[in-house]
């Protein structure tokens, strides 16, 4: 799975963007759970088949859910967006 991952320069960056939202605070377990949203949501997998190393199926799908109804997710994938190296 490390091909997959996020180097740590990346998710630097990430979550510099989400605190920056006032709805995130900083948390141990907040990378392996952002990479196990991600992971999710580029395999297509059910919450339930959710690999453990990323933690317990229910607390990534209960911090997806509170992110995405905070528009923690939305605001950091726009900012990504007008940031994105076209080139």
């Amino acid at each position: 799975m490390p091909r997959l991952m996020l180097t740590n320069a990346r998710c630097a960056k990430l979550f510099h963007l989400m605190k920056s939202t006032d709805h995130v605070y900083d948390k141990p377990d907040h990378r392996q759970t952002f990479e196990g949203i991600l992971y999710r949501l580029r395999i297509g997998i059910p919450w339930r088949d959710l690999p453990k190393v990323f933690g317990h199926w229910s607390m990534v799908f209960r911090r997806f859910h509170l992110w995405s109804k905070k528009d923690v997710l939305a605001h950091l994938f726009k900012a990504l967006a007008n940031i994105a190296d076209i080139e």
